[in-house]
């Protein structure tokens, strides 16, 4: 099985010293204050399972051997599918990814450039368009349909994803019946429940309420889905100053605590489940009292539950590569290239958000996922780093061409020109007057062409045939 091994290793915030005190801290907040655990299965599971349960107030402490336990039949490297092998990731240690995320309800209009309401179409057109780019990894799917509603949401999202791409998807889910739909539908995708499981192409997210609070429902989706057996990833958000601490080190302990009692639930329900220990955490802008993402701190606190995730020997479903900016223009650049590039050196798995987010992740927009792609492609060049060999050293090639001469025509030159560098496909390398006679186009404006083509032109994941096939399986899926 091809495996991607892209490992960050570079950059840590955080020195072991550090790290001790954080996890010390992590189990102190479960064991002396605990969550409030607002489902009254879980709160039953843990006590079952020997946590320190009060049903009138709904707070529950975990035992410390407890946790440790949990942390002991977690796997360490989760193998998320796609339905190629070139797709299939094995999230753990080091290797880092980068893929989609987001729940947004607007895009910049590919034609008319102006913000409306997401739709179906969108839906399955920003699967194209990610089936296309190399450089993400994976699907989150990043967009919630206006015609849906949360009863019909599910296999609308999954259906017209998997419809387009053969990456792996993980979404979010709205509904226990959805969660029904969806892995009905993957399943006879798959030839089989129980292949599903041995290969699941499909994974979902749970949610944790900031601060140290389980909601009802999406605990409950949680029990359903570990008892499935599926992938799952477990993320809180506190955001600093807000709800979570003002101060990076404290922000990163609580959302490790909150999302470790997800994994330590999910352990009691179905040892080995496979899940990703996950943070969306971010900020408060202090000036405005507005969430915000393209702040350098994200991936500060990301690159630091890098550390933190790797210390614990667990999957990280990370976040990266968000911005403020209304438009992709400059800021949306730097902010996601910074965020992108210091949460994947720091060796973060799952980076999802890394693609096509604007607006304090309200918007999505077309031309920045193409643009995405690049800043991606670059951030994992510079991950890579630089690999030092007799061949890459060149000694021979450089004494055989000897003082004077040219390596431009040299066959060492051609073995290496395609993987040595970035090479991109946006960013616009010529000369001036080649660039004017081409029209003098922005960086967007190329985007946007190129999003039109590989919509035009790339075939969906599935012929019509399959997927009308498929869709007789649920009467509500909408059709394009």
């Amino acid at each position: 099985m091809e495996i991607n091994e892209l490992r960050g290793k570079d950059y840590k915030p955080l020195g072991e010293k550090d790290l001790d005190q954080i996890v010390d801290a992590v189990y102190r907040l479960l064991t002396e204050i605990g969550m409030e655990i607002n489902s009254k299965k879980a709160r039953q599971i843990f006590a079952d399972s020997g946590a320190e349960v009060d049903d009138e107030t709904k707070r529950v402490r975990l035992p410390a051997g407890m946790i440790d336990e949990a942390l002991e039949s977690t796997p360490s490297n989760v193998t998320l599918w796609g339905r190629e092998e070139r797709h299939h990731l094995q999230v753990g240690e080091n290797r880092v990814y980068f893929g989609t995320g987001g729940t947004v309800l607007n895009v910049l209009d590919l034609e008319s450039g102006e913000k409306r309401k997401i739709n179906i179409d969108d839906v399955a057109n920003i699967s194209l368009l990610v089936d296309y780019l190399d450089n993400i990894d994976f699907l989150v799917i990043p967009v919630y349909p206006d015609e849906c509603e949360d009863k019909n949401v599910d296999i609308n999202r999954f259906y017209h994803s998997l419809k387009n791409t053969k990456k792996h998807i993980m979404g979010g889910i709205y509904s226990t019946e959805g969660i029904d739909e969806v892995i009905e539908l993957a399943s006879e995708m798959a030839g089989g429940r129980d292949k599903l499981q041995k290969k699941p192409f499909i994974s979902f997210i749970t949610c944790v309420m900031s601060p140290l609070v389980m909601d009802e429902t999406y605990t409950d989706f949680l029990i359903k889905i570990a008892g499935e057996g599926l992938p799952l990833a477990i993320p809180a958000e506190p955001l600093s100053g807000a709800t979570g601490p003002m101060t990076i080190a404290g922000n990163i302990a609580l959302m490790a605590a909150e999302s470790l009692a997800g994994v330590v639930l999910a352990q009691q329900i179905n040892p080995g489940t496979p899940v990703l220990f996950a943070s969306t955490a971010s900020a408060l802008d202090m000036k405005q009292a507005l969430y915000i993402t393209g702040e350098i701190e994200m991936g500060l606190m990301h690159a630091g539950l890098a550390q933190l995730a790797q210390r614990l020997k667990l999957p990280l479903y990370s976040t990266a590569g968000m911005s403020d900016a209304k438009v992709p223009d400059i800021q949306a650049g730097y902010e996601s290239a910074m965020t992108n590039l210091i949460t994947g050196m720091a060796g973060a798995n799952f980076i999802h958000d890394a693609a096509g987010l604007l607006e304090m992740c309200q918007t999505v927009s077309y031309e920045k996922y193409v643009v995405d792609n690049e800043i991606i492609g670059m951030a994992k060049r510079a991950i890579r780093g630089i690999e030092v060999n007799e061949d890459t050293l060149a000694f021979d090639t450089i004494e055989r061409i000897g003082p004077g001469g040219e390596f431009l025509t040299d066959e060492h030159t051609y073995r290496y020109m395609k993987t040595e560098f970035f090479q991109p496909e946006v960013s616009d390398r010529s000369p001036r007057e080649k660039w004017e006679e081409a029209g003098s186009k922005k960086t967007c404006e190329r985007a946007n062409e190129m999003a039109r083509d590989v919509l035009s032109s790339h075939k969906p994941a599935m012929s019509d045939k399959e997927m009308k096939e498929l869709a007789a399986l649920n009467d509500k899926i909408i059709r394009q």
